[in-house]
């Protein structure tokens, strides 16, 4: 476990979110994935549309657990208007709420070379399998 001046070091994952709850499965197992992996860490994930809990409330579960650093990633493609304007409106208000938390936040995801170099190897290995479907 990472310790941050007095408490763990937590984790808050950030997806856009969807109506349709079979949306955020992926999501919920990349967090499953990383309690797993370090079982000590908090981790939450959080949503900005349409699901729950959002990024003030699951930063809001982070601070209650003892956390006084959160890494925050967003686990988005892209750093569109989402990640680039909401973000940090509301990575603001958790700073203003909960001034004794660092608040880090990094990349989308979709910028890490790892994703990068996993999408392009699932394309490449699409271009070369059987097609599943005709429709």
């Amino acid at each position: 476990m990472s310790v941050v001046e007095g408490g763990p070091r937590g984790l808050l994952l950030f997806a856009h979110g969807a109506r349709d709850p079979a949306w955020a499965r992926p999501f919920e197992a990349v967090a499953a994935r990383c309690r797993a992996a370090r079982p000590a860490m908090p981790v939450q994930l959080a949503f900005l549309d349409f699901m729950a809990p959002g990024l003030i409330e699951a930063g809001q579960r982070l601070a209650a657990e003892g956390c006084k650093s959160v890494d925050v990633l967003p686990l988005f493609l892209g750093a569109g208007g989402h990640v680039r304007k909401d973000v940090p409106v509301l990575l603001a208000q958790l700073e203003a709420e909960l001034p004794k938390v660092r608040w880090l936040l990094h990349p989308a995801v979709g910028e890490a070379a790892a994703l990068i170099e996993a999408m392009a190897a699932i394309a490449l290995d699409a271009a070369t399998l059987p097609v599943l479907n005709t429709r």
